[in-house]
């Protein structure tokens, strides 16, 4: 009897690493896409300011756009057509 009780010990914790793993990795909407939708929203922005609001979207904004050019030059500067 003793053995199987050394036989569950294993098993049980497994189980409870394999739930924890499920919690932690569960997946409600996609992480990245709701991160980066409060990002560019500016939920982190003063709401009572508009100016700050609309100042900071606009900025977000802008330096995604930067970043696109700057991913296009880098690959056309690459390829050598630059």
């Amino acid at each position: 009897m003793p053995e199987q009780i050394d036989n569950r010990q294993p098993d049980t914790e497994s189980r409870r690493i394999l739930d924890r793993i499920e919690r932690e990795s569960a997946v409600h909407g996609n992480p990245i896409v709701t991160r980066a939708k409060r990002h560019f929203s500016a939920e982190d922005a003063d709401a009572a300011d508009p100016i700050e609001l609309w100042g900071t979207r606009i900025g977000r904004l802008l330096g995604l756009l930067v970043l696109i050019a700057m991913f296009i030059w880098l690959i056309s500067s690459l390829s050598g057509k630059g």
